[in-house]
């Protein structure tokens, strides 16, 4: 009798995990903290998708994690060279909820339960003041022992709004020299054709 409680304690013991969310203490490190479960040595069979390659900000990113439904997420943006959560998320989508990283309470997104995620679960992030280069970070589980670390998403790099304004002079001063491009090109033709000008 004595054998079967130990053992019971034994199973009860591996099955510590956080079906409600990763804890606090996974920000750093992304590790989810399931008892005796490590990450997956193969490749993510998932991959992190935005909506840009550059970001202003203030203006919302859209996130989307790729690849079979999960169950357990952990979600941040981050600078290079740094580990802590940058950025604040917006509402979070059905079966997610915020997580308290770097002392923001909107710093990461966690799962909320362990109702199936997947590819239509969108996430909107929203970057604060920086210079430096973002990427996406992720931990995704598929079930409790099966999770990959460190997916992670392209570089975004910040969208200079000078240069924003120079392409769009750049752009108008073409619109505007095209009506004479077009006049020049309707009088050759005419000279080519013959006609009297």
């Amino acid at each position: 009798m004595l054998l079967l409680g130990l053992l019971t304690l034994q199973v009860l013991g591996f099955v510590d995990c956080y079906p409600s969310g990763a804890p606090t203490g996974a920000c750093k490190d992304m590790m989810p903290r399931h008892a005796g479960v490590v990450p997956q040595p193969s490749p993510a069979p998932y991959s992190i998708l935005t909506n840009t390659r550059r970001f202003q900000p203030g203006m919302p990113v859209t996130v989307t994690i790729i690849g079979p439904p999960y169950r357990g997420v952990l979600l941040e943006a981050r600078t290079e060279g740094h580990n802590d959560a940058y950025g604040t998320w917006k509402l979070p989508p059905p079966d997610t909820k915020f997580l308290e990283c770097s002392g923001n309470p909107q710093g990461a997104i966690t799962h909320a339960n362990t109702n199936l995620k997947g590819n239509s679960t969108i996430y909107t992030w929203i970057p604060h003041d920086t210079v430096n280069p973002v990427y996406f970070m992720a931990t995704v589980a598929q079930q409790r022992t099966i999770y990959w670390l460190n997916v992670r998403s392209n570089i975004l790099t910040i969208e200079n709004p000078g240069e924003l304004k120079l392409a769009t002079d750049a752009s108008a001063g073409i619109a505007e020299e095209k009506p004479l491009l077009l006049l020049v090109l309707c009088f050759l033709v005419l000279q080519i054709l013959g006609f009297p000008t």
